[in-house]
């Protein structure tokens, strides 16, 4: 089996929000990890070249293929802002439905500029997949 390219790198957050030339993804990436830690009660931390995660823990899919992944993350793309594995709970169809503006890629959500979004929903999204993902892979 293919050894996960997404892994915990000792690059510094903070480089990696200064190498961002946009400044609309900066300022959101601030706003994003703020929230992510205080939701999980992690400091963020880069993995990959890309994305910034809070915590970890280690899935198991049906398919029998297994790795560490982040409890909640972030990436900010040039075309947007990606926030992955919001769909981890039941209801989070309803929540999106309120979110605001936003596209969808499987559990990952595509968001311009986060003055597009209800932060309150996009919060209470983190925290439910964070919990429901937490609780599918403990420990």
């Amino acid at each position: 089996m293919a050894e996960a390219k997404t892994k915990p790198t000792n690059v510094s957050v903070a480089s990696y929000l200064a190498g961002l030339t946009n400044e609309t993804r900066r300022a959101d990436a601030r706003v994003l990890i703020k929230m992510m830690q205080e939701a999980t009660g992690e400091k963020a931390k880069m993995w990959g070249p890309s994305m910034i995660g809070f915590g970890s823990c280690h899935l198991v899919y049906e398919s029998g293929r297994e790795g560490d992944w982040p409890v909640a993350c972030f990436a900010p793309r040039k075309p947007a802002t990606v926030i992955y594995g919001l769909t981890w709970f039941a209801g989070h169809e309803a929540l999106l439905a309120k979110l605001g503006k936003h596209t969808r890629s499987g559990s990952c959500i595509h968001i311009k500029k986060l003055a597009d979004v209800d932060l309150s929903v996009l919060d209470e999204l983190i925290r439910k997949s964070m919990e429901a993902l937490r609780a599918k892979y403990p420990g």
